[in-house]
């Protein structure tokens, strides 16, 4: 059974790199369990494999992370390319059997999504708040598939809720505890789903006693659910912890310092036979050192607001934080 699509949408621009849209030649896009050329691959040593393939989910914060991997594997001596695909259901088989080699993913919803792919849309989930026990499912699941999970790094892209900065100020809200112990009546800006889904409307109310009222369906961190909020029609938002526009709506975020929302952290999947050896791994790595949600964040905006290419900000970034030499 399939699982839902993978997590974002938003805008793909060709870079430097070269970029293509992946055919998945004889590829499907719903598989219970691992093809045959994944059960081979399963048993293979870590490979190190010269040319590889790094895969993009097509939104602005995947195809940034695609850049940046390809820029670090490149500069450690590989030939790379960026294949950019729509969803999760496509690049998943794609990564287990080789044409994919490495792709940017996030440990909770990896984790949560391979687990649906095993036992199917109603399978309790494995993932938690807890980063430590959200890695040791995803290992053990996508160990399963020939695919190995590196380390995660300090950016997280999780659900976030944001308040206008007046009302915070005149409230005393940082942290969504504040809004509850407030019993505030609040409107919230979100998705249709909002409404059922466990980090969202229940679980504000139940984790933190928030008094939710209504759900305005203007979508996860739109325009006009960020203007709902400003303009004082709603009086909170459910956006992303990596969403960089807030200040432009004279918004604020409130912590989750309850930590309701699952580990989404940013981390490399790779496919085992053919990147899983310690070279691809080291190269990754360094972007660990120092990407952080907030940088991921500006990142973001400079693609999606200032219009510059993926390729041209990464590797800006990347150079900027002496990853890469200067030119």
């Amino acid at each position: 059974m399939c699982a839902g699509v993978g997590a974002g949408a938003g805008r793909v621009r060709a870079g430097a790199t070269a970029v293509a849209v992946l055919t998945l030649l004889g590829l499907t896009a719903c598989t219970s369990g691992p093809s045959l050329e994944t059960r081979a691959a399963i048993t293979a040593s870590p490979g190190d494999s010269h040319d590889l393939a790094i895969g993009s989910a097509g939104f602005t914060e995947s195809e940034l992370l695609a850049q940046m991997y390809a820029a670090l594997l490149r500069h450690a001596g590989y030939r790379t390319h960026v294949l950019t695909v729509g969803n999760r259901e496509l690049y998943e088989p794609a990564l287990e059997a080789g044409r994919i080699d490495v792709v940017p993913e996030y440990a909770a919803t990896f984790a949560d999504w391979l687990n649906a792919k095993n036992k199917g849309s109603k399978a309790p989930p494995v993932a938690s708040p807890d980063l430590d026990a959200t890695l040791r499912a995803l290992r053990r699941l996508a160990g399963a598939r020939g695919l190995t999970v590196l380390r995660a790094g300090r950016a997280v892209d999780q659900n976030a809720f944001a308040v206008s900065a007046a009302y915070a100020r005149k409230h005393h809200l940082k942290t969504l505890s504040d809004l509850g112990r407030a019993r505030l009546p609040v409107r919230l800006a979100a998705g249709d789903e909002c409404v059922q889904r466990p980090f969202c409307a229940p679980g504000l109310k139940k984790t933190y006693g928030i008094n939710l009222t209504a759900i305005d369906p203007k979508g996860v961190g739109t325009t006009p659910a960020k203007q709902a909020v400003q303009n004082g029609q709603d009086q909170m938002v459910l956006t992303t912890s990596t969403d960089a526009t807030l200040d432009r709506f004279g918004l604020v975020l409130l912590a989750d310092d309850k930590k309701l929302q699952n580990a989404d952290y940013v981390l490399p999947v790779v496919n085992r036979a053919r990147a899983g050896g310690e070279r691809p791994a080291a190269a990754l790595n360094r972007l660990n050192t120092v990407l952080t949600t907030a940088d991921l964040a500006n990142l973001n905006e400079q693609v999606d607001s200032w219009r510059r290419l993926p390729a041209d900000v990464a590797r800006h970034y990347l150079t900027s934080k002496g990853l890469l030499p200067r030119s």
